[in-house]
């Protein structure tokens, strides 16, 4: 170990003045001091080194040809297009989500009084999970990306929503995987050969793919809401491509998604209002053929009736309505603190069989606000127009009585129906009891909105467009809804009813459009590549031109000899055999090449004199490009060095936009 940097009691007569060692003060003046001397002298020297070398840029004018320098560095084409793609892929990844989310604000299309506290409310329609029965044609890894993709863009979209929106509840309108009516049970099986591979545990995979995009989004986000009941999620609506469609549905396979999801038929009381959701598809099967018979059940008497076993539990539902929705209507004024006598205890001594808790046989309605929910709209006459927010069909005109573009088809298929019958939509309508304002629907996949006249109260009707860009819409969507009505806790009469609009503001939202994002990445990559191959060629034609042809013979250089104070010894300068006799000219001597020749020692000092050959190899080689040099940059050739600047370039901006894209997807 070197002595001389081992702290000793004398090495402090070694340290340096106060203001030689350019010390700071306070927390790095002590530091300072508690350094060993060796290391203080040092720290001096290096920074005594580095205030003359700053001195010297500021004196020579380096400072600022280093500026420059710097600048023509960061100011570069390819710099350029990286920042393009940066800004590019922020605004594809983030900026539409939150422009879009920012339009549906509730505050820029809400009209309630300055003291109203709504109950806000979200309706997803036909996420319609993408699987193998949606393209089935599609090759992979097309098949796979479009997966992926999909399930992003819906996640990216509910978290959206989440975040920016924060409803108090969330109610799905059914058709949540595509192909979950074909994946069989341990007691059924697909009717198409072709889906007969898939089992229960595919459906379930597919279950946990929704579970990933819309439960774990809902959990894990921040709510602000002051509802008292809490958030709410409702996912139990089906549709046909959940379990078919009427005389279609197999009940293993409705049990198996009532198992997971809750039952398709049920009554909530959400901000005041009565929200019932019937299973439609199954209640089809009442006016459809039986399958093997080919009668239906329609206008039959008592007994068992075709397709009975798939219509009976909603018709049973609908003929109870009174029951539950009393039921349901009681229970949230009991909530809100209304005296009843619902769950009461007998305090009296009765039979083992008879129940000690019990509830009023025919619980009155307190008559809420309705609002139906089926997954497959209502009857309509043919033509009747769905208005101007449709996108693919647009109206032909305003203010047509008919308009078959415009409107939505009325026919049916394998497992879907555009719409319910006028048998089974009668039978709805009636049956979900009074004050019916509002029906939700999916199933089309765009937006739709009429007006049933033919139903008191003209209740209107909305068909949600569909949440998932795969479903034959450029732009999806979801709806918005806000509830206001407020009512006496101990009646359920409206407080209020001079509330301008009803209790009820329905507000479309509009999702970005994904195949754009796509088609200007596109156009990006497009004029990305255009710039460099322009780039490129442009920097191979000047290379080109400045390089001088190799000579066919060897030609000499005109150099200046060196002096004798650069002289390097003779003994260093011939460790070469026969390297070090060169002629003035530049030229080597054939007595060189001759190794019984050797060169006197004057002759050589007389010409050369410490002149190292390997030196003046060296110094002479530099005046053109090495081969391995030129052979990394394409050769000599305009292709082959146009050719190495556009992949140069290429592979600069790939990676940095890859990084940043996996970057965005990642977090969010």
């Amino acid at each position: 170990m070197n002595q001389s940097y081992l702290p000793t009691a004398s090495a402090s007569a070694y340290r340096p003045a106060r203001r030689d060692t350019l010390a700071p003060s306070g927390v790095l003046k002590t530091a300072h001091d508690a350094l060993p001397s060796w290391a203080t002298q040092r720290v001096s020297t290096a920074l005594r080194t580095a205030s003359s070398h700053l001195d010297k840029l500021k004196s020579t004018g380096e400072i600022k040809s280093l500026a420059l320098k710097t600048i023509r560095y960061l100011f570069t084409i390819t710099n350029g297009l990286i920042v393009l793609w940066i800004c590019t892929l922020w605004w594809g990844e983030r900026s539409v989500f939150q422009e879009s989310m920012e339009s549906c604000d509730w505050s820029a299309w809400e009209k309630w009084p300055a003291a109203a506290s709504p109950h806000h409310v979200a309706f997803i329609a036909d996420p319609q999970l993408v699987d193998p029965h949606t393209y089935p044609g599609r090759p992979w890894p097309l098949s796979t990306l479009t997966v992926k993709f999909t399930d992003q863009y819906m996640r990216r979209s509910f978290s959206s929503i989440q975040s920016h929106l924060d409803p108090d509840s969330v109610l799905f309108l059914g058709d949540l995987f595509d192909g979950g009516r074909e994946w069989g049970t341990s007691r059924s099986t697909s009717p198409e050969e072709r889906w007969r591979k898939y089992n229960d545990d595919f459906w379930k995979e597919e279950f946990h793919r929704f579970v990933k995009i819309y439960l774990n989004t809902w959990n894990s986000q921040e709510t602000h809401s002051t509802n008292p009941r809490g958030r709410r999620l409702i996912g139990s609506l089906p549709g046909n491509h959940d379990l078919g469609f009427g005389s279609g549905v197999q009940l293993p396979v409705r049990e198996r998604f009532q198992n997971f999801f809750g039952n398709g038929n049920r009554v909530d009381v959400i901000g005041n209002h009565t929200f019932v959701s019937v299973d439609s598809v199954s209640l089809s099967a009442m006016d459809q053929p039986d399958p093997q018979t080919g009668s239906t059940g329609a206008g039959q008497g008592d007994g068992e009736r075709p397709n009975q076993n798939i219509w009976q539990e909603p018709e049973d539902f609908l003929n109870a309505m009174k029951t539950h929705r009393g039921r349901a209507e009681m229970d949230e004024l009991r909530f809100l603190g209304t005296p009843t006598k619902g769950r009461l205890f007998k305090h009296e001594i009765g039979e083992v069989s008879e129940p000690v808790v019990y509830r009023e046989p025919e619980p009155n309605i307190v008559g809420l606000p309705t609002i139906l929910l089926t997954h497959v709209p209502l009857h309509r006459n043919p033509g009747t127009p769905c208005g101007p927010l449709r996108e693919r069909y647009p109206p032909s005109s305003e203010g047509l009585e008919q308009d078959d573009r415009n409107a939505l088809s009325i026919s049916g298929g394998y497992q879907y129906q555009n719409v319910l019958t006028k048998t089974i939509s009668n039978d709805i309508v009636s049956k979900v009891g009074p004050n019916l304002i509002q029906v939700y629907s999916g199933d089309d996949h765009d937006y739709c909105e009429i007006t049933h006249r033919e139903f008191s109260g003209s209740p209107r009707e909305i068909t949600v467009k569909s949440t998932s860009w795969a479903m034959g819409v450029r732009k999806p969507g979801f709806q918005l809804a806000s509830l206001w009505n407020p009512i006496d806790p101990a009646t359920g009469k409206p407080i209020d009813s001079s509330t301008p609009g009803g209790t009820l503001q329905n507000h479309l939202c509009l999702l970005p459009d994904q195949l754009s994002i796509f088609i200007h990445y596109g156009l990006i990559l497009g004029f990305t590549l255009t710039v460099l191959i322009v780039r490129a060629t442009i920097l191979a034609l000047r290379s080109i031109r400045s390089i001088t042809p190799d000579p066919l013979l060897p030609l000499s250089e005109h150099r200046e000899i060196p002096t004798r104070s650069r002289a390097v010894s003779h003994s260093s300068s011939s460790s070469i055999p026969n390297a070090s006799f060169i002629k003035p000219g530049g030229l080597a001597s054939r007595a060189a090449n001759n190794p019984r020749y050797t060169p006197p020692q004057s002759y050589n000092d007389a010409y050369y004199p410490g002149l190292d050959y390997a030196e003046e190899t060296e110094d002479t080689s530099k005046w053109k490009p090495s081969s391995l040099d030129r052979r990394r940059r394409g050769g000599d050739t305009t292709f082959g060095r146009a050719r190495y600047e556009l992949l140069d370039s290429v592979k600069r901006i790939t990676r940095v936009a890859l990084v940043w894209y996996f970057f965005l997807i990642w977090r969010w």
